[in-house]
């Protein structure tokens, strides 16, 4: 336990540092991750807080229809890193989609422009628009820094967080690794 929040701290402590990535914010206006996969043992998981909002292509959506093993990934539209990796995500959802379930919280955008990125991108699982509420930032405070965009968590089939990668992934290797021993579990 001692390990893991140790190691989440040096996250969070390298997301606030202004050598690290905090120095990357510029004119752009977010904090980019700085790639670090955080992988939490079973018996040290906890599960995020309960959120809900409204969906980018209408309707709504609660935490608490997640079933099993689950994907969540936090970004918006004028973010360069994740239009780097929106691609990978399109393709690890045309290949998990079916076992796992997948949700984007965009932490900044109107409907119209999470449709279009969506769009753009063949992303085909629902956003949150959770720039009015944050309730899906808040849902994962203390696992996530909330400005440090994009970054992915899986939940285990239990809710709980397994993994926690913190910037854009660039390939599918990761995640799918990541995915895989989950559903292995």
């Amino acid at each position: 336990m001692a390990a893991s929040m140790a190691a989440s701290a040096l996250v969070v402590t390298g997301c606030a540092s202004a050598g690290g990535a905090a120095g990357q914010v510029g004119d752009a206006g977010y904090i980019a991750g700085d790639g670090i996969v955080t992988e939490i043992a079973p018996e040290e998981r906890t599960a995020p807080g309960s959120f809900a909002g409204p969906l980018a292509s209408g309707g709504e959506i609660d935490s608490a229809s997640l079933e099993g093993v689950a994907l969540v990934n936090f970004w918006y539209a004028a973010c360069p890193p994740c239009r780097v990796e929106a691609p990978v995500l399109a393709e690890l959802h045309a290949e998990y989609g079916d076992q796992v379930d997948f949700i984007g919280i965009n932490v900044r955008d109107g409907a119209a422009q999470a449709m279009a990125f969506e769009e753009e991108f063949g992303i085909e699982y629902p956003s949150v628009l959770d720039d009015q509420s944050a309730q899906g930032q808040l849902a994962f405070t203390g696992i996530i820094a909330p400005n440090a965009v994009p970054s992915t968590i899986i939940l285990d089939a239990e809710g709980r967080v397994a993994a926690r990668v913190s910037g854009a992934v660039t390939d599918t290797s990761i995640l799918s690794t990541l995915l895989q021993e989950e559903l292995e579990r």
